[in-house]
């Protein structure tokens, strides 16, 4: 045998023994961690070599998976009430605070130039504004040149957290929006799934506008607008308005951390803000153990990764609080 056919062989047996050898974990669910639980279980694994495979296939998908125990864990950025969790045997608690976007193909305009009313993203979603040159929108845009087009609106096809988040703060808005993983949408649509099936659809459709969370825009550049949030304030989506927002959000064990952010007070809080959660099985308990242990090890090694791809870490005292919780279940 030659020494390079010795070579492949030993490495396919210490692929296959490490594999065999490892504790894999499976989890499925939320797009919208989707960058962040990739940087997390690769940093995890390069430190521990311990496996943590995490697929984004939307939420309802995470809900679904976890309800027929298909996978250790899942992601899901709608968070299920407390009765909702004692009905299917299940632990909840959150990982990381991420923000959505209004994302926006129009030439000539470059990101953050253009600004968008409450009046304006509510008519843009409820079909009631179908053209750019509509007069809600520029109102606030007088130094551009918005043109009359039809408005393409990117969203989600599938059941969604980001989605459910989203119509959460439309619904603040326009009460007619109703708040839905999955709702029916007016006007000129386009439909993607998972948060990269809207940024593509939004970065190949020329007068598009979408909503996704905010690391996909960063990863594709694409532009944003600016956002007037409860205090009248039109606001940029930056770390900063993120962590000004995320420090509104109420969590406490007794309810297992439900909380939806979406448009927090503060004049100088970015508006549509949302945890991301786990879900566990109560039944598993030797494997819980081992998931968080790995979300242990990203709360205490995994902020700067976060903050990277422009999500915000939970404060200390959540993450402190989320710990407690673990011992009371017998999961840590």
């Amino acid at each position: 045998m030659t020494f390079s056919k010795l070579l492949t062989t030993a490495l396919i047996a210490t692929v296959t023994l490490t594999s065999l050898n490892a504790d894999e974990l499976k989890g499925r669910g939320a797009s919208f961690p989707g960058p962040i639980y990739k940087a997390w279980t690769a940093e995890y694994y390069s430190a521990t070599k311990n496996q943590v495979n995490y697929t984004p296939t939307g939420s309802g998908d995470g809900i679904k998976s976890i309800k027929k125990r298909m996978v250790d864990f899942a992601g899901s950025d709608k968070p299920l009430k407390p009765k909702a969790l004692a009905k299917n045997k299940l632990f909840m608690f959150p990982a990381v605070v991420g923000s959505v976007v209004l994302a926006y193909n129009l030439e000539g305009v470059k990101d953050g130039e253009l600004k968008l009313s409450r009046v304006a993203i509510a008519g843009i979603f409820n079909g009631s504004i179908s053209h750019w040159d509509d007069k809600a929108i520029t109102a606030q845009n007088a130094d551009l040149k918005l043109p009359h087009e039809p408005i393409t609106i990117a969203v989600r096809a599938d059941k969604s957290g980001t989605t459910f988040n989203f119509t959460y703060f439309l619904n603040q808005l326009d009460e007619t929006i109703k708040v839905s993983k999955k709702p029916t949408w007016k006007g000129k649509v386009i439909a993607g799934k998972s948060n990269s099936g809207v940024s593509a659809n939004i970065q190949q459709i020329k007068n598009s506008i979408g909503y996704i969370e905010y690391s996909f825009k960063e990863k594709l550049g694409l532009s944003a607008a600016q956002i007037e949030n409860k205090e009248g304030k039109y606001i940029n989506p930056t770390l900063e308005s993120f962590q000004d927002a995320a420090k509104y959000a109420e969590w406490t064990a007794e309810n297992d951390f439900y909380a939806v952010i979406a448009d927090p007070k503060g004049a100088t809080s970015y508006p549509i803000v949302a945890a991301t959660f786990i879900l566990l099985p109560s039944e598993k308990t030797e494997t819980n153990k081992q998931v968080t242990k790995f979300i242990d090890w990203a709360y205490t090694n995994g902020d700067k990764a976060a903050t990277d791809l422009g999500y915000v870490p939970l404060p200390k005292e959540t993450k402190d609080a989320i710990r407690k919780y673990w011992e009371s279940k017998g999961i840590k």
